[in-house]
């Protein structure tokens, strides 16, 4: 199923899974100080974990790092719909089912069980949370919220600030509902930034609370708030989106516009200046409509997608700072963190839509050599290839011409190998070609026929990945036959470095007179045979 495999390719810590793990990949989570950690969940629910495995935050029972994925059992099946995570590191998950499971650093409580025994398994957090379901998670450093199906919001962990809503600064070692003015209202959308906690109300209000001396509740003052306050500055605008950085709060309407507020010592509000706001701040987006705001409470990087699919990024990006927008080619705002936050941690759980929607490219691959809607078939060495002409004719330039000469649907082919040629069609389907390099041979061989230049590179490097003292003669040969200039100097210069066993094998003993001629004259131009 190529369908919906998620691209973590942006995401180094992903670099060592071999690419069949890679494509069961549907949701998946970087974090740790230094983007050294990593959960991801496949196409059959299971859940894995790599990485350093501060504090046990991998959920894997032990405080072993590991440079291979080990499966999360307790969590195999359990369908993860939201993930946020602490600097501790702690991780949240809320389920499909509305359960929350947190594990990790606990040293301020933030795993609500009560205690500050650090969690090495997943635990389901109960405390009045068991009639309950949650449907979204959100971490700062070291305290948890959690937002329930009918819009009340919990907390719990380290409260120094009021970041927990309680009224007070003790921690709060389960989770407690925030209430006082969000009693009776109700939350569709919550942020964590380090020590403050924000959340977006059904009728587009905004509340905040916690750590403020930056500016990041938006309320015009710099004093800590220990209960709920809304923006009273946003009165009037419809919020439908809150994302919280380090020490700073993006905010997105129903018309598009973002506001910012709070710390921005590395331009990450885009205000074009670098003076911390206390009110939020309209921010120039050149009149492009926004759908989505981004930022992690780990840096103090901030980005934006427009409806036309543009991204836009500003804030500290790999330790410059952008003042205003800037225009970053990305598809998605997941990007910008991959490549220019520092850590480079991803700001929520990345998903792949659930749907089996397939590129263009995936379709085409699918289909190949498939007979349900071929219309076209090449018979070689007795077996047959399905193929569909519009296709051949768009991407290669001789079967425009033959299949607009010819109606046939069977075509024999007898100077080329079935495998050569499926590898050929192959490639027009899918741009790539995966042959051993004796095989690339012959592939090279048609590509100069058919003067496909792309291949004949891509040829050339197959083979070149491929010399080995037993085949350096062959392919040389090879080289000289199809005129492939560079590949030909590549295998010359590889039999030089190695002469003693290259004139050992059966295919030197057996190599054309005339080329042994050349091959003998050219090596001791280049002075191999001096002793």
């Amino acid at each position: 199923h190529l369908s919906s495999m998620l691209d973590v390719g942006k995401w180094p810590v992903f670099a060592l899974l071999p690419p069949e793990e890679l494509r069961l990949i549907r949701q998946a989570c970087v974090f740790g100080s230094a983007a050294n950690e990593a959960l991801y969940v496949t196409v059959n629910d299971e859940v894995f974990a790599l990485g350093t495995n501060c504090s046990g935050c991998l959920g894997l029972g032990d405080l072993q790092s590991t440079i291979e994925p080990r499966r999360i059992d307790v969590l195999c099946g359990k369908k993860i719909v939201s993930l946020s995570y602490g600097t501790g590191p702690h991780v949240v998950i809320a389920t499909a089912d509305g359960e929350v499971y947190a594990w990790g650093h606990n040293g301020y409580s933030q795993l609500g069980n009560g205690t500050t025994n650090h969690g090495l398994t997943p635990a389901l957090v109960s405390t009045n949370l068991l009639s309950k379901r949650v449907t979204e998670v959100a971490c700062g450093s070291h305290h948890t919220i959690a937002l329930t199906t009918d819009g009340e919001v919990y907390a719990w962990g380290y409260n120094n600030s009021g970041q927990v809503g309680s009224g007070s600064t003790a921690n709060q070692p389960t989770p407690r509902r925030v209430s006082s003015c969000l009693q009776n209202k109700i939350v569709v959308n919550i942020a964590c930034g380090q020590l403050c906690s924000m959340a977006v109300l059904d009728n587009g209000e905004i509340y905040g609370w916690g750590y403020n001396c930056n500016g990041q509740l938006g309320l015009g003052n710099n004093g800590n708030q220990q209960t709920p306050c809304r923006i009273a500055a946003l009165q009037g605008v419809n919020i439908v989106q809150v994302a919280c950085g380090y020490a700073h709060t993006l905010a997105l309407t129903d018309e598009g516009f973002v506001y910012a507020w709070g710390a921005n010592s590395y331009g990450q509000l885009g205000t074009g200046n670098k003076s911390n706001q206390a009110l939020p701040t309209p921010i120039n987006t050149d009149k492009e409509r926004i759908v989505e705001v981004a930022a992690c409470h780990t840096s103090h990087t901030s980005a934006a997608k427009t409806q036309s699919g543009q991204v836009l990024m500003w804030g500290q990006c790999r330790g410059q700072a952008v003042a205003s927008p800037h225009l970053a080619h990305f598809s998605s705002t997941d990007d910008v963190f991959a490549c220019f936050a520092t850590p480079a941690v991803t700001w929520h759980l990345l998903s792949v839509d659930g749907d089996d929607y397939l590129t263009v490219a995936q379709s085409l691959k699918k289909e190949f050599d498939s007979p349900d809607i071929s219309d076209l078939k090449f018979l070689v060495d007795g077996k047959c290839i399905h193929v569909h002409k519009a296709l051949l004719k768009i991407r290669c330039e001789h079967f425009r011409t033959l299949l607009n000469e010819s109606d046939q649907d069977a075509i024999e082919i007898h100077q080329f190998s079935y495998l050569v040629y499926r590898a050929f069609l192959e490639y027009l389907y899918t741009d790539t070609i995966n042959l051993p390099p004796e095989d690339a041979i012959g592939l090279l061989d048609l590509a100069t026929f058919y003067r496909e230049t792309r291949l004949k590179r891509l040829c050339q490097e197959t083979i070149k990945r491929g010399i080995s003292e037993e085949n350096a003669i062959t392919l040389l040969s090879a080289a000289v036959k199809y005129e492939a200039r560079d590949l030909e100097e590549f295998c010359f210069k590889f039999c030089v470095n190695h002469l003693t066993a290259v004139t050992q094998t059966q295919a030197f003993a057996d190599m054309d007179h005339d080329l042994l001629k050349n091959f003998i004259s050219k090596a001791s131009r280049y002075g191999a045979f001096k002793n």
